[in-house]
């Protein structure tokens, strides 16, 4: 046991030597500040990218809908759906997601890596091929792996390497699913879902995989993401999203067919053996999804935020790919990088450094999370010399 600790201690410290080595943070949230070590500072780094999280009006507003003689009040599910653990409200959830999305059904989960883990090993055998994007979140690979497909992963947002491989392999195969996130989560670039739709409708058995965690809520003119952007919800089969990020609450969904929501309740494995988020959790997300489409000023004020601060960094000498609310400052080596986030936090603006393994050797950044709350003087404030939030 002694050996096995002083070998855990010696690869930490090669950790901290290369500037990897990570620890939890102890945060205060205010509004659309945090304080860390006394220090107050404007979050750059949160998921709430429409500011509903801190949104207190919101929270009140919804508090006077709950009754705690419901059964949404409840704390706890107690069990798994499949056991005592399925409340009303989860139904009346996906149906909504279904109507929103007019879809035939959706099924809900308790978060999106229990989505990503479960979904793919339910759906592909020892017959089927995926073929994911090199840079689709660990998720999606930690799936791949618990899954008995083979896989090949194309060059990132290469659909012309994609199509060789659908045309080379698609006979080899009883099913290819394709997977994508739709907004990548380190590099804010966007994927081309209406070409994956064109491929994927070349071949009877491929079927398209999208994972919409960074875009449900802040694109699209309703918010239902890229696919609603795009015009393409109805041609994809497993269309994934989180309520974590940008709905303000916890869990994922799937929107798919009657048939594939009934074969995940029979065959997912992270769906089938957990306990159910409490009904109150799913209470929350539900009043949210029914005001999305009224969030179109704070997706446009997202927008306006994005392209200055991507104005800012391309001036600056950082060229930056992203077509979104996520920018990277790809700055490469780790602690160089740790060393641009202490000068940006003693500025006053919470802005964490994304190094190896997140993301590959040599690519470190810092990567900035913008959220509606903020302000245009408040971005424009990141990069200019002595200037200190308070």
């Amino acid at each position: 046991m002694e050996q096995i600790i002083q070998q855990m201690l010696v690869e930490m410290d090669a950790l901290r030597q290369k500037g990897e080595y990570r620890s939890l943070p102890v945060i205060a949230h205010c509004d659309k500040r945090v304080e860390v070590k006394d220090r107050s500072m404007l979050n750059l780094s949160s998921n709430d990218y429409l500011g509903l999280a801190s949104d207190d009006n919101l929270r009140q507003e919804f508090s006077r809908t709950l009754s705690s003689q419901s059964e949404d009040f409840l704390f706890s599910s107690s069990s798994s759906r499949l056991l005592t653990g399925n409340f009303t409200v989860y139904a009346e959830v996906e149906k909504f997601l279904a109507s929103l999305f007019e879809a035939e059904s959706a099924l809900v989960f308790n978060s999106g890596y229990h989505a990503n883990i479960g979904i793919l090993p339910a759906v592909a055998n020892a017959q089927t091929l995926i073929l994911a994007d090199k840079l689709v979140h660990a998720s999606l690979i930690d799936g791949i792996r618990l899954s008995k497909a083979k896989c090949i992963r194309y060059r990132h947002l290469d659909y012309e390497q994609l199509e060789r491989l659908l045309s080379i392999h698609h006979q080899n195969y009883e099913r290819i699913i394709l997977v994508t996130e739709s907004i990548f989560s380190m590099d804010g670039d966007i994927a081309n879902l209406r070409r994956m739709v064109e491929m994927k409708r070349q071949y009877s058995n491929v079927m398209l995989y999208v994972d919409e965690a960074h875009a449900i809520g802040v694109r699209g003119k309703t918010g239902l993401g890229c696919a609603e952007e795009q015009e393409c919800i109805s041609h994809i089969d497993f269309l994934v999203g989180t309520f974590g990020k940008a709905l303000a609450s916890v869990g994922a969904y799937v929107v798919c067919s009657n048939t594939i929501r009934d074969y995940l309740v029979n065959r997912m494995r992270s769906f089938i053996f957990t306990t159910a988020l409490p009904p109150i959790n799913f209470s929350w997300t539900l009043f949210v999804l029914r005001k999305l489409k009224d969030f179109e000023d704070r997706r446009a004020h997202l927008r306006c935020l994005s392209a200055l601060l991507k104005s800012n960094l391309e001036t600056m000498g950082y060229p930056c790919v992203s077509d979104s609310h996520i920018l990277p400052m790809l700055i490469g080596d780790s602690r160089e990088t740790v060393l641009w986030a202490e000068k940006l936090q003693r500025k006053g603006f919470y802005a964490l450094p994304v190094r190896p393994p997140t993301v590959p050797e040599g690519t470190s950044r810092i990567r900035f999370s913008l959220t509606s709350a903020l302000t245009m003087d408040e971005v424009n404030a990141i990069f200019q010399p002595n200037e200190t939030q308070r």
